[in-house]
């Protein structure tokens, strides 16, 4: 029984890192998860979803060969409640959304900050324009995207940017 709670949690918490379209009863799109394992590690407070996983919601879409969610637990006045703390993506990640992609080999999402890492030949493309560096960081709540590249690939970064790209 735990374990279902668990990925309701799961659910919530990609609810929550995922900005969305609102279809018209205010209600979000539901989430679709995949894979080959889910394994709930309570000792851990953590659910992870093992081979091949495929999560989905509305548009968006979250490849990896293993993905975690840690969450933790607070006494409320309704009882004990979970909130997600943080979501690891190990393994040839890929995230989608509309002409957006991006991969790298590990993705970290931390809730309560709004921030993802994507890091290990990190790449983004929206459309025919990308960036590329060891490592993405997006802040979700300040659309602000910073891009680093690691000591040992020469210190840049790169993007190829298309003007046309931009005409309709």
């Amino acid at each position: 029984m735990k374990s279902i709670r668990l990925v309701k949690l799961f659910i919530i918490g990609f609810c929550l890192l995922l900005p969305v379209s609102v279809s018209i009863a205010d209600e979000p799109s539901p989430v679709l998860i995949e894979a080959d394992r889910m394994i709930s590690r309570e000792q851990d407070n953590s659910v992870v979803f093992i081979g091949g996983v495929e999560a989905r919601q509305g548009n968006i879409i979250i490849r990896s060969q293993e993905m975690t969610v840690y969450y933790s637990q607070e006494d409320n006045s309704k009882g004990m409640a979970s909130e997600m703390e943080k979501l690891i993506c190990r393994d040839n990640v890929e995230i989608s959304r509309d002409d957006w992609l991006g991969t790298g080999d590990h993705m970290v999402y931390y809730a309560k900050k709004r921030k993802v890492v994507l890091s290990g030949n990190a790449k983004a493309w929206h459309g025919r324009n990308m960036v590329s560096g060891e490592k993405i960081i997006h802040y979700l709540d300040e659309e602000r995207t910073i891009v680093e590249q690691g000591e040992n690939a020469g210190g840049r970064v790169k993007a190829i940017i298309h003007p046309e790209s931009d005409k309709k």
